[in-house]
């Protein structure tokens, strides 16, 4: 080994191949309807959230009724928050979200993924952010089905030797 390649344009010389050239991305572009708000569907588990936000003072309504009514428990209104602290966007936008299906902890994760897909099409520099702390992903795991012989999907009667 005589010589070392330290580069991929070093490498290209010696393969005998140009170097590609580098390819410009296009800007994001901040998505909104004609009322200026940012639309968004969130889902986690069986629940489906539609959710909507505009600049505004930071009221969260979840279907017509206020976020402490609807998700009564502290940590469920603490994971609704948890994009706005992470993009820095505190009592900033109005949340109005329709949730249906699943039950209130995958309610509030769905109107979770919603409002960050939203905050990030309203306003793409927050992409970063909210994609570090994985609120884009959908989180994909679901209730596992009931299997034919068992009592529930991996739980079996209880054995009987006499």
């Amino acid at each position: 080994m005589a010589d070392q390649i330290n580069s991929l344009e070093e490498l290209a010389d010696v393969a005998g191949v140009e170097a590609t050239p580098e390819v410009e991305v296009a800007p994001r572009e901040p998505v909104r309807d004609a009322l200026g708000r940012a639309y968004a569907t969130g889902k986690r588990k069986d629940a489906v959230a539609r959710v909507w936000i505009k600049p505004g003072s930071g009221k969260v309504t979840v279907n017509g009724k206020e976020m402490k009514d609807y998700f009564a428990r502290p940590v469920l209104q603490m994971i609704l928050r948890q994009p706005f602290t992470v993009s820095g966007t505190e009592d900033q936008f109005d949340v109005m979200a329709t949730v249906k299906g699943g039950g209130l902890s995958g309610q509030a994760g769905a109107v979770k993924h919603g409002v960050s897909k939203a905050l990030q099409l309203y306003d793409p520099s927050l992409r970063g952010a909210l994609k570090a702390a994985g609120f884009l992903t959908r989180d994909s795991r679901v209730v596992e089905r009931k299997k034919y012989g068992k009592r529930k999907a991996r739980r079996s009667f209880q054995f009987s030797k006499r």
